[in-house]
Order: structure tokens, then sequence, then C-alpha cells
């Protein structure tokens, strides 16, 4: 598969549907490229061409990635608006892998003069086609559903860089045990971002401060007092403990 077929593929696979011109705006050729790299992707069935855009085949349980970016959109979206107009132009930044991170990662494509660091293939490839921005994508081998590395040389790429803030997600909040994921590797890859920044921002909808049917076992790194949380509706009462001392921000 040529580079650019395997990166629509991708591309779509993890937006759903995206259209001939951005893709052709995020690689850097022309539109007709675009539709003649993409035609046998649409004539082998991975993908479906309609009105100027490429979309995808997969069924919405295959990339739980997408099925997670659609939960909640429009408070995610204040979320992300929230944490861009904080980080401004000229900063840098890592990101993680969570479905927040990725909207960051698209509200932060109107800021100039970007370092980023991140162990997501979504948010490397939404920002480093902006000019003046500088990306470094952390790892070689991207996981199947969500684009996102987890291996030695993205700990390496992480370990090097310092940045003023690290972006940071969590899969549900506990007033007890704070912010948690469901596996190891995403709180190593916290821990090592965190590691190396001024500040850490960590973005959570409303719905994670709620109990899940399948709730994380795992806890993300302890935030340090003056650390953001930001979230699209003010929290129950019981986790005022939990957000004691950190910088609470509500997005509307």
């Amino acid at each position: 598969m040529s580079k650019y077929k395997a990166r629509i593929l991708q591309a779509v696979d993890m937006r759903g549907t995206v259209s001939v011109i951005e893709l052709s705006r995020m690689f850097g050729v022309s539109d007709q490229t675009i539709r003649r790299v993409a035609q046998p992707l649409v004539e082998s069935g991975d993908i479906s061409k309609v009105h100027g855009a490429l979309v995808s085949n997969r069924m919405p349980t295959d990339p739980p990635f997408l099925d997670r970016m659609n939960l909640n959109r429009d408070a995610k979206v204040a979320i992300a608006r929230a944490a861009a107009a904080l980080i401004g132009d000229n900063t840098s930044v890592a990101i993680d892998t969570g479905s927040t991170s990725g909207f960051v990662a698209q509200a932060l494509r109107a800021c100039k003069g970007l370092t980023v660091v991140t162990n997501s293939a979504f948010v490397a490839s939404t920002l480093a086609i902006i000019p003046g921005n500088k990306v470094s994508m952390a790892g070689t081998q991207l996981r199947d559903h969500d684009g996102a590395a987890f291996d030695r040389s993205a700990f390496e790429v992480i370990e090097r860089m310092r940045v003023d803030y690290v972006i940071l997600s969590a899969s549900m909040v506990d007033p007890e045990a704070g912010f948690l994921v469901h596996e190891q590797c995403e709180v190593d890859i916290a821990h090592a971002m965190m590691k190396n920044a001024k500040r850490a921002i960590m973005a959570v909808d409303h719905s994670k401060f709620e109990p899940q049917e399948r709730r994380p076992a795992l806890r993300q790194p302890e935030l340090k007092p003056g650390d953001i949380v930001i979230t699209d509706k003010a929290p129950p009462p019981d986790f005022a403990g939990l957000l004691d001392g950190l910088d609470l921000r509500t997005a509307r």
C-alpha cells in the first residue's frame, strides 16, 4: 500500500468522514491526487465516496476512538475551545490520546507557532499541517483501534521534550481514587508527559464524573496544586475534596 493510500485510509477510518479538500490540505497534495489515490480504496470497499468526501466502511464497533469522539461531542468541543484559549500561540504542549484531547487538537488549529509532542496519530496529523507548527510524533507502532503509540520510542521522544502544558484525559473520575483510565500504558505515558511539563490540564466532560458500568481501575498521575481541570458542568459536591487546590474551569 502506498504512503498516501495508507494515510488516507487511516484518516478516514479515524474520523468517519473527511472531505477531499481537507485531505488535500492535510497531505499537501492536490484534490485530484487524493481522488486518484483513493479510487482503489473505493473499488476494494475499504471506503466509500459521497459528495466530495470519503467515508469509512468500518462498522461503528470497529474504531472505538471514533465512537468516543462522537460521544458528548458538544461538551468536548466546549472544553477543547477553553483549553485552546488557555494555551494560546507560541506554546509547547504534550497531548495524550483521549477523545477529548482529539478535540483539543482540532481547536488548537487556530493557534500559531505551537511545539507539540503526542503519541496520537490523530493529534499529530491534525496539527502537523499547520504552517509554523513543530510536531513530534512519539512512537512507531500504532494501535489499530485509536492510532496511539506506546512503544519504547514513544517514551524516548516524550522524555526528551520540555513543554509548557500537558493535555491529559480520563475515562472516569472517582471522588476518592481520582482520575482513572483502563490501561497501564496510558498511565505510564501520562507520567512521562507530566514529568516534563510545567502545568497539566485535565480535560474531562461531565459524564466522567458519573458512575460507569465498566469502571476503570488505574489511576492517572496525581495533579499538582494549580494544575487545571476543564469540564463542561460543575462537578457534584462530593468531588470537592479531590478538586481542592486545583484550578477548576467550566467551559460553556
